[in-house]
């Protein structure tokens, strides 16, 4: 699809990994990224397997194989950067403190990630997997303004065998918490119809690292880094950059003695 690659944008020391969500494309996250890299980071925005191609695609790729990107994501960025925070939004920021549990991440920031999924959205009339396999449903979502072209054209329909698949990294993520170590920044609106916003009180009551906050955004939906209360979400996450790389040395030989 036109838009959805991968993009990376080059800057100092300091590289950050930004994960798109489900069905969503790289696009979604190129507004934080070039904000990140004005302030002097190295940023590489991610396309998960599946993605940015067709529904059907997406339809036989795993959580797994959503990692794997994320991971292969990683390795680039590890290899010019001297330290990497992951960064990612719903889904994303699933994969993002899943790569923070199994890799040396300096930090992570979680946007909108879901532990628990609204009601609204009828996820209790899931099918069984078994019922499943070539099904696929109408994913309605408003036309957005003043974001990346790309960003209004997602996937309209997405895979029943996906949401298993979501359903199933959820569960990881919930058993991967108390192994991260690092700081964490969690940011979520209280307004979220997708990800029911206790997912974030969760993420942080279980989260391993003694480094962790939540940023509460009142008025955006769940696309926040496109919402209208993104330039707080960037701040924030500009923030939270600036003090881990001003404890520097220090702040790596505490999470090397964790």
């Amino acid at each position: 699809m036109s838009g959805a690659e991968p993009f990376f944008l080059p800057g100092g020391r300091t590289g950050v990994l930004l994960i798109h969500g489900f069905t969503g494309l790289p696009a979604e996250l190129l507004l934080m990224g070039k904000y990140l890299q004005a302030q002097g980071c190295t940023v590489l925005g991610v396309r998960l397997a599946g993605h940015g191609t067709t529904a059907e695609d997406m339809s036989h790729m795993t959580g797994e194989d959503w990692l794997d990107s994320v991971r292969d994501g990683y390795a680039l960025l590890r290899g010019c950067c001297d330290h990497v925070v992951a960064g990612g939004h719903s889904m994303g920021g699933l994969l993002a403190l899943l790569l923070a549990a199994e890799q040396e991440v300096m930090g992570v920031i979680s946007m909108s990630a879901p532990i628990y999924i609204a009601e609204e959205r009828g996820i209790a009339k899931l099918p069984p997997r078994r019922l499943c396999a070539g099904v696929f449903v109408p994913k309605a979502r408003r036309r957005l303004r003043n974001v990346p072209p790309a960003v209004n054209q997602t996937y309209r329909s997405m895979p029943l065998t996906g949401v298993h698949e979501l359903l199933g990294l959820m569960e990881r993520t919930k058993q991967a918490l108390p192994s991260i170590r690092v700081p964490a920044l969690i940011l979520h609106s209280l307004n979220d119809r997708t990800a029911d916003a206790e997912s974030a009180i969760y993420i942080r009551e279980h989260l391993g690292s003694s480094e962790k906050e939540i940023v509460w955004l009142k008025t955006s939906g769940h696309l926040i880094p496109v919402g209208e209360e993104r330039d707080q979400v960037f701040a924030a996450a500009a923030a939270f950059l600036s003090r881990l790389t001003g404890s520097g040395q220090d702040f790596i030989e505490r999470t090397q003695r964790k």
